[in-house]
């Protein structure tokens, strides 16, 4: 108990000099806390070796510690190596302490050193994984709603739906853009689906193969499908690559688009000039 609290005290000294560059992201208290949890974890853990070695510590009761900690060290900003430096403040004063009680047994001070090094090493490792699991984890929500955000759908008219695309289609892309176009579709009844293509650079086997797909969808959904700004490159790419698009209605532009979706709805409308189609 006493070895506990002299290397805690240490420890808490460690952490009050590595958090002077924290910038304000957390507090003393919350470090002194996460310390104070991780020890009492730590000792559970080592309480299980059965021989004395690393080996046969289980470090799974540090998992979710380290998860919890780790995702709070994302949120805030740190990065892997402020993250592990948490931990491994801790090998200075645990040092110490073994030089304090066994300076006069050499064999025992170059044992419980190498122990302490493997213990210390293996619990930032597992810090600095779970730190970069849970970096992960956020980039890809970050993604995913990203992609969410660049799929619009944008209710032109009572039965008009459009869905302006800008950049390149991956399969991803296209999963994400096919759920909310027919989430939409579902929700205001539309009869008319309009996919506007103008925005995207080039069109190849797999982009044509993700559109037909989509289309597909749609038209299972009870709903009609039209893919406007299909400019002359990309026709004449559809064509080289023997892309079949035979059965999708495509107009040049979203506005020749829309006013075909309207007259296929019954809606009159009258042009610049006048005139009524």
């Amino acid at each position: 108990m006493a070895d506990r609290s002299a290397i805690r005290a240490g420890w808490v000294q460690e952490l009050h000099r590595v958090s002077a560059n924290l910038a304000g992201r957390v507090t003393q208290g919350e470090l002194m806390a996460r310390a104070d949890e991780m020890t009492d974890l730590l000792v559970q853990a080592l309480a299980t070796s059965s021989d004395q070695t690393m080996d046969t510590v289980n470090f799974a009761v540090l998992d979710r510690f380290f998860d919890e900690f780790a995702r709070d060290r994302v949120e805030q900003g740190f990065n892997s190596e402020e993250t592990a430096t948490f931990v491994f403040s801790l090998k200075r004063p645990l040092f110490q302490r073994i030089q304090e009680r066994f300076a006069n047994d050499a064999d025992q001070l170059a044992r419980l050193s190498w122990q302490a090094t493997e213990l210390v090493d293996r619990l930032g490792l597992r810090a600095v994984g779970a730190f970069q699991r849970m970096r992960e984890a956020v980039i890809e929500r970050q993604q995913h709603e990203l992609l969410e955000l660049s799929t619009p759908v944008v209710k032109l008219w009572k039965d008009v739906l459009a869905l302006p695309i800008i950049g390149t289609l991956d399969s991803n892309r296209t999963q994400i853009m096919m759920e909310t176009l027919l989430t939409r579709i579902a929700e205001t009844e539309a009869a008319i689906a309009i996919i506007d293509i103008t925005g995207v650079p080039t069109v190849d086997t797999l982009v044509a193969q993700h559109l037909i797909k989509t289309v597909t969808a749609i038209r299972l959904m009870g709903a009609d499908c039209i893919i406007s700004g299909v400019r002359p490159q990309i026709a004449q790419t559809i064509v080289h690559l023997g892309v079949d698009l035979g059965e999708v209605t495509t107009k040049a532009n979203l506005a020749d688009a829309l006013a075909l979706a309207l007259k296929r709805t019954g809606v009159r409308t009258t042009d610049a000039s006048g005139s009524t189609n």
